[in-house]
């Protein structure tokens, strides 16, 4: 959870970097299934902290100095990239320029009502960041996410889902609880089944090699099927009950 709530969850250097640590952490660790990312108090994240840029870096200084992507494009490269697990957005409220970046990396996202999402970079002068200009047209299409970064355009919850930025609109007082119980759901199925199924789904974005995409997807379901969960998946099936999934 973002945790500067005085501040909106803007991010800090070290908060970005924090984030990124911790899905790269979470992704090694087989116990945790599912990733929620999600802000503290009324807000997902107002972007980039402008109050005050501390010098921060996880990073030794020469790798520091040589680093062309800093945390802005890891973002997209942890959720995505590095880590197969689903990550699940919990946008609860503001989600403006890397903030919304942040939410958009995510696999899946739920967004409460209130919510606002803008892109703000033409506000600034600035183009955008954080990923987005792969997420957004991914998440909406073309002239859609043109429309919404050029127009500088504010967006609520229901517009959001309408929009494809998002696959759930839940009310304010309930979204918590919901974001919760969603990512429960998710943990009713096998983590390699789910890892496997990220991996060729983000993959399939990264090819125009139809037939190395086939040949990927047979790779995986060969891996999924000779899993001990695959064996008891389809065990229950035949048995007619639920199955208990431990993950190897």
């Amino acid at each position: 959870m973002l945790n500067r709530p005085e501040k909106k969850n803007a991010l800090s250097n070290a908060l970005a970097w924090g984030v990124v640590a911790a899905v790269e952490e979470a992704g090694k660790t087989d116990s945790v299934w599912v990733i929620s990312i999600t802000g503290s108090g009324d807000s997902f994240c107002a972007g980039l902290d402008l109050s005050g840029a501390e010098r921060f870096s996880p990073l030794s200084p020469q790798s520091a100095q040589l680093d062309d992507l800093s945390w802005v494009g890891q973002f997209l490269l942890s959720i995505r990239k590095r880590c197969d697990k689903p990550v699940v957005g919990g946008v609860n409220g503001v989600a403006v320029g890397a903030g919304l970046g942040l939410a958009m990396a995510t696999d899946v996202r739920l967004v409460s009502r209130s919510a606002t999402l803008m892109a703000g970079y033409t506000r600034i002068g600035g183009s955008p960041d954080a990923g987005l200009t792969i997420t957004l047209p991914q998440a909406m299409g073309y002239e859609q996410a043109m429309r919404f970064m050029m127009e500088n355009r504010t967006v609520g919850g229901e517009e959001a889902v309408r929009l494809g930025m998002a696959g759930e609109v839940v009310d304010d007082d309930k979204f918590h609880t919901r974001l919760a119980a969603y990512c429960e759901s998710l943990c009713q199925w096998s983590p390699i089944t789910l890892r496997l199924l990220k991996r060729g789904m983000v993959k399939s974005l990264e090819t125009t090699d139809l037939e190395q995409q086939l040949r990927y997807e047979l790779s995986n379901i060969r891996i999924a099927f000779s899993s001990e969960d695959a064996k008891e998946a389809r065990t229950a099936f035949f048995e007619k009950r639920k199955p208990t999934f431990k993950g190897r």
